[in-house]
């Protein structure tokens, strides 16, 4: 596998996530659901995840982004899987509507996981030509691809940092939120 192989799997990395990032803003509106801190917080992991495959975008594949991508991971994991075992007693309601069966929490650790395991079969890969090659200067240049996935994660991360905002002000968010902050 080439470095331009393993560039490209980063940009579907980052597209993935930001996608799933997006996701979480249309089912907020969508379905009129308001994040609770532990969701908040699963967000806050995708985009340091968003930002571990960002480095890798632009500065080429290194050891140490994917450091970052598993560091946040495993931060991610580690709420949404607080937050599954809040719900998991029988007769106890899981916060929020489900998708395909799982809510969104669920689907965080799932995502989260499916990270985890991709990364680490790629460090796992990792071989003498891919250190030869992290040594030489990487392009700056990106491609469209590469600049547009770039662009969308900083656009769905701004936009993620002011609907927190707007739903919890300048305040600590409430634990079962019902309104916005600024909308009151």
């Amino acid at each position: 596998m080439t470095r331009q192989h393993i560039s490209s799997l980063n940009i579907l990395g980052l597209l993935g996530i930001t996608s799933v990032l997006l996701m979480g803003v249309i089912v907020q509106f969508a379905l009129g659901e308001l994040p609770c801190p532990l969701c908040l917080l699963q967000r806050i992991g995708f985009s340091v995840v968003m930002f571990g495959f960002m480095l890798n975008v632009i500065y080429g594949p290194q050891q140490r982004h994917y450091g970052v991508i598993l560091l946040a991971a495993l931060f991610g994991a580690a709420t949404s899987l607080r937050q599954i075992s809040l719900h998991v007693i029988p007769g106890t309601p899981g916060y929020g509507s489900s998708i395909l069966g799982y809510h969104y929490y669920t689907w965080a650790f799932i995502i989260f996981a499916m990270t985890i395991l991709g990364v680490a079969v790629l460090l796992a890969l990792w071989n003498k030509a891919w250190n030869a090659e992290a040594g030489a200067p990487h392009q700056t240049t990106l491609s469209g691809l590469g600049r547009f996935a770039c662009l969308a994660a900083i656009g769905v991360v701004l936009l993620n940092v002011g609907l927190t905002f707007v739903e919890c002000g300048p305040y600590q968010c409430p634990d079962n939120p019902v309104s916005y902050w600024l909308m009151d």
